[in-house]
C-alpha cells in the first residue's frame, strides 16, 4: 500500500483528497503547513507528495526546494496543487523539481487521482 503526503492547509480540501486517496486503498498524512513537511517525510517516507504552494510558515517554493535537495528525497514525486496559475508560477514549480502542477480551479479532484494514481504506479 502507498503512502501519500498532502501539503495543504485548506481543511475542506484535505478532507476531499484524503477520502479519495483512502478508499483507493492509499494511506496518507497530512502537514497543514510548510514547516511541517519534513517530519511527516521522516516519520514515513511518501511515494509521492501532493503540495500547496501558498502555506503557512514555509512556501510551497522553499519545501520543494528543500524536499529535492536532500538526497534521500529527491526522487519522491511531488504535483503541485495550487491557485496560483500564472506561467511564471507554473515554470518556478517545474524548474524546482515538481513532477506536475494542477491550478485547483482548472482541475477537478479525480484528474488528481489519475495522475496521482500514474506516478505512484511508476
Amino acid at each position: 500500500m502507498s503512502h501519500i503526503l498532502i501539503v495543504e492547509d485548506e481543511e475542506f480540501l484535505v478532507r476531499a483528497i484524503k477520502d479519495n486517496l483512502t478508499s483507493e486503498g492509499y494511506t496518507v498524512s497530512v502537514a497543514m503547513d510548510g514547516g511541517a513537511v519534513a517530519d511527516e517525510i521522516q516519520k514515513k517516507k511518501p511515494a509521492l507528495i501532493l503540495l500547496d504552494l501558498l502555506l503557512p510558515k514555509k512556501n510551497g517554493f522553499d519545501v520543494l526546494r528543500d524536499i529535492k535537495a536532500n538526497p534521500e528525497w529527491q526522487l519522491i514525486p511531488v504535483i503541485i496543487l495550487s491557485n496560483l496559475g500564472e506561467d511564471s508560477e507554473i515554470k518556478r514549480g517545474l524548474e524546482l523539481g515538481a513532477s506536475d502542477y494542477f491550478v485547483k480551479s482548472q482541475h477537478p479532484i479525480q484528474e488528481v487521482m489519475d495522475k496521482v494514481k500514474e506516478y505512484v504506479q511508476r
